[in-house]
C-alpha cells in the first residue's frame, strides 16, 4: 500500500503540480481570478472582492482567500495561481480514497477509486485551471462525505458532530460559489433519504447543519453586508437567478449540453461509465450506499442540465462518485474473469488517441486549408501534440494486450499530454486567449505608460496581473464589471468609443498612453482610430501607443 501512496503522489506531482508553471494564464478565467487575488492582498482588503479596481460581486470570497494564501506563500507567478485549485482536487481524492475504502469495505478500492478520480480528463483538466469549481467541488465532496458520517452513526452524538461537519462543509462551499453550493448536497442525498425512509432524521437533525453553516458564514456575510449593502440584492438576483433561470442567463446550452462533456470527461475511463453506473441502480436495495453514491451523481447533473446558463465546470462535483461507483464495479467486473469492457475501454482510448494525432495533422498541414491552426513554422509544435496523443493510444495498445493485469495503466494516458501540451497551443490560440505573451513583449512600453487601456477584461486583467498594477482603464466594452462600473467611484475606469479622442488628447498631456485592442482573425487595426506614435500587432491583438504631448 506505500507502493500506491508513492504512485498516487508521483501521478499528482505530474499531472497537476508541473504543468501548473509550465504553461501562461488563460483569459479570461486565469487571468480574472489571479488578478482579483492580486488586488485583494495588495488592498488588504479580504471581504470586499476588486477586479480591476472596481467591485466585483460575482462570487464570494472564500475562494479569493485560498488563491490568496497560494500567492502570498509561493509568489508571483502562475504555480501560485493554480495551487489553490490543484490542492483543492487532492483534498477531494483524499476524501475519496477514504469514502471508497469505507463503502467498498477495500483499501485497494480506495486506490482504484483515487486514481480513476484524478487520471479522468474533466478534473485534471480543470484541477489544473485557476477557477473556483474545484475549491466548491472540494466542499461538496467533504459535505457528502459528512453526511455519509450521519448514514453511519450509532449514536446522537455521532450524528450531531457528523451534521455539524456536514454544515460547515456547506458552509464554506456557500462562502465560495453561493447558495448553489448549499443546493447540491440537498438534491444529491434526496433519492437516498427518501428510499431509506430518513426524511424524519433529516428534519431533526437538518437544523444543525443549517446553524453551522450559518455560523461559519455569518461573520463574512454581516461584514460585506456593512460594507457594501447592494451586494446581497446583486449576488442573489442577477448571480443565481438570471444565471440559472432567465432567458437572459450567461453561457445558455441546450439540455444535453453535458451529456457529450460526461463521456468525454470519463476518459481514460469511459467504458466504464455504463456499468457503473447500472450497478448503482440495480443494487440500491442489496446495498443503498452504491445508491447514495449514484444519487450524489445524477441529481447535480441533472440540476445543472435543466439550468439555463451551462460551464464544462459546473458538473465536476459529479465526478467523485462516479470514480468510486467505477471502482465497485470494475473490481466485480476483474473478479468475474470477463474481459470484454476492458477491452473495449482499451479501444476506445486507442482510438481517442489516433483521432488527436490525425487532427493535430490536419490542423498542422494543408490537406484542409481552413482548418489549419498550426503555421508552417510550428511544426515541432505539431510534433509535441502528436506524441501527446501518441502516447495516449500507445497506453491503449498497451492494456488491450493484457486487459485483466493492465486495465489500470489507463490511468497513464493523461501523463504526457499534461506535461507538454503547453508546449504544443498554436501561436494564433496564444495571441487569442494568453496574453502574458504580448504583455511580456511590450512589456517596456506598458511600464512607460501613464495610462492603459484594453478593449476585454481577460486583457486587461492579464496587463495588471503582470504590471502589479488595478488601473488598466476599459476601452469600450465594460463586460462582466459593468456593475461594479456604474458606482460613482469608478468613473475614469472606462472609456466609450466615441469618447476616445478627446480622452486621449488631454491624458497624453500627462504621460504615455497605450490602447490594447482585440483583433478578429485577419483583422486589421481601426482606421478610425487616432493614429499611434508605434503601433505593435500580433494575430488577435495590437498595442497602439501615444506618446505624452508638450502641455
Amino acid at each position: 500500500m506505500r507502493v500506491c501512496n508513492w504512485l498516487l503522489a508521483l501521478f499528482f506531482g505530474l499531472v497537476y503540480l508541473i504543468p501548473s508553471s509550465l504553461h501562461l494564464l488563460w483569459q479570461p478565467d486565469e487571468t480574472r481570478y489571479a488578478e482579483i487575488s492580486r488586488e485583494m492582498l495588495a488592498r488588504g482588503d479580504w471581504v470586499v472582492p476588486h477586479f480591476m479596481g472596481v467591485r466585483y460581486f460575482e462570487k464570494p470570497v472564500a475562494g479569493y482567500w485560498m488563491n490568496n494564501i497560494s500567492q502570498w506563500l509561493f509568489g508571483h507567478n502562475n504555480f501560485a495561481v493554480r495551487f489553490g485549485s490543484s490542492l483543492s482536487i487532492a483534498l477531494s481524492a483524499l476524501l475519496v480514497y477514504w469514502l471508497a475504502s469505507r463503502i467498498l469495505n477495500d483499501r485497494r478500492g480506495g486506490y482504484l477509486a483515487t486514481i480513476i478520480y484524478l487520471s479522468s480528463v474533466l478534473v485534471f483538466c480543470i484541477g489544473g485551471y485557476a477557477v473556483l469549481d474545484p475549491i466548491l467541488t472540494l466542499w461538496v465532496t467533504a459535505a457528502m462525505a459528512s453526511f455519509y458520517l450521519t448514514i453511519k452513526a450509532t449514536n446522537n452524538r455521532q450524528k450531531l458532530i457528523a451534521y455539524i461537519l456536514l454544515g460547515f462543509a456547506s458552509g464554506m462551499g456557500f462562502l465560495t460559489k453561493g447558495f448553489l453550493a448549499l443546493a447540491i448536497p440537498v438534491i444529491s442525498v434526496l433519492p437516498y433519504v427518501i428510499t431509506q425512509k430518513r426524511l424524519k432524521e433529516l428534519f431533526i437533525f437538518g437544523p444543525i447543519a443549517i446553524i453551522a453553516a450559518g455560523l461559519i458564514s455569518l461573520p463574512w456575510v454581516l461584514a460585506i453586508h456593512w460594507q457594501e449593502p447592494d451586494y446581497w440584492r446583486y449576488f442573489f438576483w442577477v448571480e443565481h437567478v438570471q444565471r440559472f433561470a432567465e432567458q437572459n442567463a450567461q453561457h445558455k446550452a441546450p439540455f444535453w449540453y453535458y451529456f457529450p462533456i460526461l463521456l468525454g470527461g470519463t476518459l481514460p475511463w469511459l467504458a466504464l461509465l455504463p456499468g457503473a453506473l447500472f450497478k448503482g441502480w440495480k443494487e440500491r436495495k442489496q446495498q443503498p450506499e452504491l445508491f447514495y453514491l449514484l444519487g450524489w451523481m445524477v441529481m447535480p447533473f441533472l440540476f445543472f442540465s435543466i439550468a439555463k446558463g451551462k460551464l464544462p465546470t459546473y458538473i465536476l462535483p459529479c465526478f467523485a462518485p462516479l470514480a468510486i461507483l467505477m471502482a465497485s464495479w470494475v473490481q466485480g467486473y476483474i473478479q468475474s474473469g470477463s474481459t470484454r469492457a476492458l477491452k473495449t475501454n482499451a479501444v476506445i482510448n486507442t482510438i481517442f488517441g489516433i483521432v488527436g494525432v490525425v487532427a493535430i495533422w490536419v490542423m498542422s498541414s494543408d490537406v484542409l486549408p481552413n482548418a489549419r491552426v498550426f503555421l508552417p513554422a510550428e511544426w515541432s509544435k505539431a510534433v509535441i501534440g502528436m506524441i501527446c496523443f501518441g502516447c495516449w493510444a500507445l497506453v491503449g495498445i498497451i492494456t488491450f494486450t493484457s486487459p485483466l493485469k493492465r486495465w489500470s495503466w489507463a490511468a497513464a494516458a493523461p501523463v504526457i499530454l499534461a506535461l507538454l501540451y503547453g508546449y504544443a497551443i498554436p501561436q494564433q490560440v496564444m495571441d487569442s486567449k494568453q496574453p502574458q505573451a504580448f504583455v511580456s513583449e511590450n512589456i517596456s512600453q506598458l511600464q512607460n505608460s501613464r495610462y492603459i487601456l484594453a478593449e476585454t477584461t481577460g486583457i486587461a486583467s492579464g496587463i495588471a496581473w503582470e504590471l502589479n498594477r488595478d488601473d488598466v482603464i476599459l476601452y469600450d466594452i465594460k463586460g462582466e464589471v459593468s456593475y461594479g462600473l456604474d458606482y460613482p467611484d469608478a468613473g475614469l475606469r472606462y472609456i466609450p468609443a466615441n469618447l476616445f479622442s478627446d480622452w486621449l488628447a488631454k491624458a497624453r498631456q500627462q504621460g504615455n498612453v497605450s490602447l490594447v485592442i482585440r483583433l478578429g482573425k485577419g483583422e486589421a487595426v481601426d482606421v478610425r482610430l487616432p493614429k499611434a506614435d508605434s503601433v505593435v500587432q500580433n494575430q488577435r491583438t495590437a498595442l497602439l501607443f501615444y506618446k505624452q504631448t508638450e502641455q
